[in-house]
């Protein structure tokens, strides 16, 4: 039996879910009116009933995110919303709060959200003995950790492989609540890790590197880049995913349809020599155009510790979309108006600007400046803004005019293909329809006029006027069994051709909805079967509960310790944000990795030539935060 590859895709709209699943989406996941850990993403119940009609045209599925911690008040609302989305045929439930496992539910399958921390076995398999049927991992595994938790689990494993990422382990962070009051386990995230700091030492003196210039000052120090596995999907299959999911649940159409049709075609490429392995929904993508990563939102790429290695995971021009390098900038003045025009040296491989681009500089001393290309002109180019851009500083195009109208104009189309045989009997004709997945259809006429008396030529007819294109299908004849052609005219057959497509799109929406209705019966009857694991001394720390159904659950799995969550503590714990991420490595400091940085020149000079008291602090304005290193599991805990 083949094993299915989803593609999955963030969907801030109803528009922009049916825009993912035009680029080949096998799934999105998308919020409905409250509960989703996007607060500025909701939707209303009727457009995700229109986006689950859309996507179940084509085999592919929508998931609900209900993903936020649940306060007591909220329990009933959100149960009640869940019901509603399986009344309108979402497949499953993105969760973080486990009380919504002890709620009377619909039969409708139950996924564990990234949120709930999964970076063990012990912890996959803790929450696969609740009884969900995914599990979405932490994006800080390698490749080694992932096939670890696929070992000890037997549910299907989800992976995000694009998009931004967050510092801290999700789930696991409150540093936007101890800042704002907006918490990020309840979708109103501040991004505080996306600001500027000063790096510290205990006396509150900067901390300077070996030439005496600050490490970090008034910089994005916490924020990093973007995620991308696009060239990882065969060893992310190898290891254990089944699921590989696309971030991006506040990002415009040109983004999602640039990234998923990015996956589309990495996917595709693996699964043409791995029988194995098939797709998750129906159809392909013909034509449209090149995906460019670069071309659309990031704060450039990093693949984290998908390898098992450390690197420089810091987007350390800035935390906003710079765009991508075009160049240098060689020269500047000014016209009359006192307006900005520029010269610049391309960089070899990039293409040169254009009338209409977004653009970015950076200048040597770190600030960063924007501006639209008015006139270009070879290497020179007019703007309309007044700036003061020096000679050296590097320049970005973070809006391709090029780029984004050629999306617009040519995108992919989505189609499903279908062989078409043609038999008599008795005289009545029979029109068998096979998609290339094997769903079927027949359709039947009975011809009373004359027959053709050309047979060659009636046949070609009939290849020609049905083997085309019809809604999202499109009819190759393969077979006619025919010794006497009936007489068609182009529009009867034409008719013939649209009724046939419309019985195989109703077809597919009844096999849709019977394999959903399948997966959960199974997931239910699974769940009432599953044994919990009681909750061992290294998952303690799971339960942090903000309603009393959560307490009560992890009280009757045998929490020695059950703690409100961090937003209901009058005097909060002290720890905001564990990390895999390090200061002291991305800045040459840390005493284990000293080879590695020796073969660095841009850490050489850090070495044993820094000097400052631990501990370390990021200071911003009256935010002070207390840097601590856990180096026996080599991760850095951010301290209110």
């Amino acid at each position: 039996m083949q094993i299915e590859l989803e593609l999955l895709a963030p969907a801030k709209n109803k528009s922009i879910g049916i825009a993912a699943i035009d680029c080949g989406a096998d799934a999105v996941y998308i919020a409905g009116p409250r509960f989703g850990a996007r607060e500025a993403a909701g939707n209303t119940l009727a457009d995700i009933a229109e986006l689950v009609d859309y996507a179940h045209k084509f085999g592919a599925k929508v998931y609900m995110v209900v993903n936020t911690i649940l306060y007591e008040d909220e329990l009933q609302q959100a149960r009640e919303t869940i019901i509603e989305a399986h009344k309108i045929g979402c497949d499953a439930i993105i969760v973080q709060d486990l009380s919504i496992l002890e709620m009377e539910l619909p039969p409708i399958e139950l996924f564990a959200s990234t949120q709930t921390n999964i970076r063990t076995p012990q912890q996959a398999q803790f929450l696969e003995s609740l009884g969900f049927s995914r599990l979405i991992l932490a994006r800080e595994l390698s490749l080694t950790q992932i096939a670890a938790i696929k070992e000890a689990t037997s549910v299907p494993l989800e992976s995000f492989v694009h998009g931004a990422l967050c510092v801290s382990y999700s789930g696991q962070c409150y540093l936007s609540q101890k800042i704002t009051g907006r918490s990020a386990n309840r979708g109103c995230c501040a991004q505080a890790c996306r600001s500027n700091y000063t790096l510290a030492d205990s006396t509150g003196r900067e901390v300077k590197d070996a030439s005496g210039n600050p490490l970090a000052k008034d910089v994005p120090v916490l924020s990093l880049k973007d995620f991308n596995l696009s060239n990882h999907i065969p060893q992310l299959v190898e290891a254990g995913i089944t699921s590989f999911k696309i971030e991006g649940r506040l990002k415009n159409e040109s983004y999602i349809r640039n990234t998923v049709l990015l996956y589309r075609r990495r996917i595709d490429e693996f699964l043409k020599g791995n029988s194995r392995y098939r797709r998750a929904s129906y159809g392909y993508c013909h034509g449209g155009f090149t995906p460019n990563p670069a071309a659309t939102f990031n704060r450039d790429y990093t693949t984290l510790f998908i390898n098992g290695s450390r690197g420089k995971w810091r987007s350390a021009d800035g935390a906003k979309y710079l765009g991508e390098f075009v160049g240098k900038i060689t020269g500047t003045g000014k016209n009359r108006y006192g307006q900005l025009h520029f010269t610049y040296k391309l960089e070899n491989g990039r293409t040169p600007l254009s009338n209409g681009d977004g653009l970015c500089f950076v200048t040597p001393a770190g600030e960063i400046l924007g501006a639209r290309a008015n006139a270009c002109n070879g290497n020179m180019v007019a703007t309309t803004e007044k700036l003061q851009v020096p000679q050296g500083s590097k320049l970005y195009r973070n809006y391709n005019i090029l780029f984004e109208k050629e999306m617009e104009k040519n995108p992919p189309r989505r189609m499903i293909s279908a062989d078409l045989a043609i038999r008599e009997n008795d005289g009545v004709y029979t029109i068998e329809a096979t998609t290339s997945e094997g769903i079927q259809t027949c359709y039947t006429v009975q011809q009373k006029g004359e027959m053709a008396q050309n047979v060659a030529l009636a046949k070609e007819n009939l290849r020609k006027q049905l083997g085309k294109s019809s809604g999202i299908f499109t009819f190759y004849v393969h077979e006619i069994e025919l010794e006497n052609v009936p007489f068609f005219t182009a529009a009867t057959l034409n008719g013939i051709r649209r009724e046939i497509a419309q019985a195989l799109e109703e077809k597919i929406a009844q096999v849709t909805t019977q394999n959903r209705i399948a997966a959960a019966e199974k997931f239910v009857q699974q769940k009432n079967e599953a044994r919990p694991l009681e909750v061992s001394k290294g998952l303690t720390y799971l339960a942090n509960c903000s309603n009393s159904v959560s307490r009560q659950l992890y009280a009757r799995l045998g929490a020695n310790e059950i703690a409100p969550a961090y937003e209901l503590q009058e005097a909060p714990q002290a720890e905001l944000m564990r990390t895999k991420y390090c200061i002291k490595y991305e800045f040459g400091l840390c005493p284990n990795y000293r080879t590695r940085w020796a073969q660095d020149k841009s850490y050489r000079n850090n070495l044993g030539k820094v000097t400052f008291t631990e501990p370390l602090y990021l200071v911003n304005g009256k935010n002070r935060l207390q840097l601590k290193f856990d180096c026996a599991n080599c991760e850095m805990l951010v301290i209110g």
